[in-house]
């Protein structure tokens, strides 16, 4: 039996690092690309996997011909404002569903959802009209306004405080807490693997989102990473070493940050039950 477990152990680790390369093998293959030269990283006979002099111009011309430390401010600023955002105004909204009665509730709710099952094209042009009407296109504010609320965090959250036993509130009603106070100070610390879980799925959202900073920030100033990203490849000819320098610098912070909170990183998506 042990001799038959020993086995098992081998062959689950064995899938276990296959797996492991096959998920590794882009980004190796993107770090390499970046070091070739654009004759090697085209070639295919023949195939030519490592350079035969790493090229290390490659990220002194990307760096050279964007502003880097630009792109990050904009990238994070809009990664930290959403996340603000949307944990607050959602874990707000998600009480009052699930604890509060009102006239309309189950109604707006269903909106709420609706909102989740259409595709997000749909609300670019009414939300990229507001922002021109506001005139604050090309800024920070533009690139955070779609993320001001979110349904699926509404969503999320709704179901965490309604898993919470009512006996807390009346508690805290009997102690002499308001509506605020009760959610402030009692229910919403009891949600944190939630919170935690809306604000990675927020962040990785807004870290990967392309069309609407392309949209909305015609600006180099304004640009984030992703649509920096967009604007170096051309449609007649594309350097990819040069491309693929431009994405190992764009990815760095985002697996730094990773293998800093990776704990709460998977805590948050075994919670909520999702996927990356």
């Amino acid at each position: 039996m042990k001799k038959k477990q020993n086995i098992s152990t081998i062959l689950l680790h064995i899938v276990l690092i296959i797996g492991a390369c096959i998920m590794i093998m882009p980004f190796l293959w993107m770090v390499l690309t970046s070091l070739k030269t654009v004759s090697e990283s085209t070639s295919m006979n023949p195939f030519i996997f490592f350079p035969e002099t790493f090229q290390w111009e490659n990220f002194q011309t990307v760096i050279r011909q964007n502003d880097f430390l630009r792109l990050y401010f904009n990238t994070f600023a809009m990664m930290f404002f959403r996340v603000l955002c949307a944990v607050l105004f959602s874990a707000m909204a998600a009480y009052a569903f699930a604890r509060l009665s009102f006239p309309g509730r189950n109604f707006l709710f269903g909106l709420v959802l609706f909102q989740m099952m259409v595709p997000a094209q749909i609300f670019i042009v009414p939300q990229y009209l507001m922002v021109d009407k506001m005139g604050l296109r090309n800024s920070i504010f533009a690139l955070v306004f779609p993320g001001l609320v979110s349904a699926f965090g509404t969503f999320l959250l709704r179901q965490f405080f309604m898993g919470l036993p009512k006996e807390l509130e009346e508690s805290a009603r009997l102690d002499g807490c308001n509506i605020w106070q009760t959610f402030w100070k009692v229910m919403l610390p009891l949600t944190k693997s939630g919170l935690v879980a809306l604000g990675i799925f927020t962040a990785l959202f807004s870290f990967k989102d392309l069309m609407w900073p392309l949209i909305v920030n015609t600006n180099s100033d304004a640009a984030t990473l992703s649509s920096a990203l967009a604007k170096i490849s051309s449609a007649y000819s594309v350097n990819y070493p040069q491309l693929m320098a431009a994405a190992v610098l764009a990815i760095w912070p985002m697996l730094l940050v990773y293998i800093i909170f990776q704990k709460q990183f998977i805590e948050g998506i075994a919670t909520s039950g999702g996927k990356l």
